[in-house]
């Protein structure tokens, strides 16, 4: 009898869950965080255009407008007296202090019937939103000429995209 009876104590201490010495397990917390940035917003100056001026095509060339609004003629263009040019102009809004890069592409001109091709380059690459998170920048571009467009009022856009770095 004292041999079924230490059996079956040794079957119920080897049936019951071992339990963990110490130090064989540890539990800490974490910690996180989150940051929601303020969305970067570009908007076009109401009244700026990227003005190319009136002018004559001659045999073709081009007219350059620099992101300051300064134009000048290449080839046998020629401006008419009287004529301005102008850049466009952007302003952008966003996270305060963040840096963002620029891009703009290309565009044509249209009279409804004809157009005509222009490239774009804004007045720097890249910029920084202020304390305040605003920036602005300005567009100038290239207008090309092959001298066979008809006189007329031309108009078209072009596209500039602003992206956090």
């Amino acid at each position: 009898m004292k041999k079924i009876i230490l059996a079956s104590a040794i079957a119920l201490i080897s049936a019951t869950p071992a339990f963990a010495a110490s130090g064989n397990t540890s539990s800490a917390t974490g910690s996180a965080t989150a940051t929601v940035v303020e969305p970067i917003v570009l908007t076009h100056t109401s009244g700026a255009a990227l003005g190319f001026g009136r002018f004559t095509t001659g045999t073709g060339g081009s007219i350059t407008v620099s992101s300051a609004g300064v134009g000048s003629v290449g080839g046998d263009v020629a401006f008419v007296p009287g004529s301005t040019n102008s850049a466009d102009a952007f302003a952008v809004t966003g996270d305060a202090s963040r840096s963002f890069s620029i891009s703009t592409g290309s565009g044509t001109v249209t009279d409804g019937t004809n157009s005509i091709s222009f490239t774009t380059a804004a007045s720097a690459a890249s910029g920084t939103l202020s304390a305040g998170g605003t920036a602005s920048f300005s567009v100038g571009g290239q207008l090309t000429l092959a001298g066979t467009e008809p006189a007329g009022a031309y108009a078209g856009s072009y596209s500039a995209t602003v992206t956090y770095n």
